[in-house]
């Protein structure tokens, strides 16, 4: 499936439609829950001309589009039930439909590399930095626009960044990847990096859209602004991730 920058994925979605809120960013529903978010939320489907579907991580092919919830166990079940099959069929109106069997390992390897390789491009930008004095000061002077913690994490260093984010830096986000120290280092082609942290808004809106998809995949999220209580200062969670690799 050639890409044709005269084609839009959102010209031939039929989930798409104008944002609630009234912006510029249109929302999509998931053909298997019926949910609707922006497409850094869901993941976009798409059908080659021999009937393979496959996941469109970058939502450029042309074509008709489906849209699902980035949900991996969600994806699982409901693979697993033929319920994801009957849903792609009624979206893409066929019945003769291919889906590759290690559907969702493709689209958590395609996901982490899409996210890791962001992170690796941010980095030769300038504008990451890492070391948890380095990023705990930025923070007090208001100047992180996303701060990001490795799965193994331990969880009185990122509780005490957190607290840090929390009454200096309100309006900053937070995650936790879903892989650990190790990939996050060789991501950014530095030694044992556990917490960096984005300094651009800019960039930590596209860094976002990357990894907090890639994370909502593994079950995990990104932080609300202002939530003195999200997920994230659970104890364990960063063990939890770590486990699932």
């Amino acid at each position: 499936m050639e890409h044709d920058e005269h084609l839009t994925a959102t010209a031939f979605d039929e989930t798409a439609a104008p944002n609630a809120e009234g912006t510029d960013l249109p929302e999509r529903r998931c053909i298997l829950t019926g949910v609707h978010g922006v497409r850094d939320e869901l993941i976009r489907f798409a059908v080659g001309p021999d009937g393979s579907v496959a996941a469109d991580l970058s939502a450029k092919l042309p074509g008709r589009g489906a849209w699902v919830v980035a949900d991996r166990d969600m994806v699982t079940a409901a693979m697993a039930k033929g319920k994801l099959k009957g849903a792609f069929a009624r979206a893409f109106k066929s019945n003769v439909l291919k889906l590759p069997d290690d559907l969702a390992d493709q689209i958590s390897a395609g996901l982490e590399r899409r996210a890791l390789d962001r992170l690796g491009l941010e980095n030769k930008a300038g504008n990451l930095i890492w070391g948890h004095e380095r990023i705990g000061e930025a923070l007090l002077k208001g100047k992180v626009r996303l701060l990001i913690h490795a799965a193994d994490a331990k969880p009185d260093g990122m509780g005490k960044l957190e607290a840090r984010r929390r009454g200096a830096s309100p309006d900053t986000r937070s995650i936790i990847l879903p892989v650990g120290r190790d990939r996050l280092s060789m991501a950014l082609g530095r030694e044992n990096v556990v917490h960096a942290a984005i300094t651009d808004a800019a960039s930590a809106s596209r860094t976002l859209a990357a990894l907090g998809r890639w994370a909502a995949w593994n079950g995990l999220k990104a932080s609300d602004k202002d939530d003195e209580n999200n997920e994230l200062d659970a104890p364990g969670i960063a063990d939890a991730a770590a486990e699932r690799h």
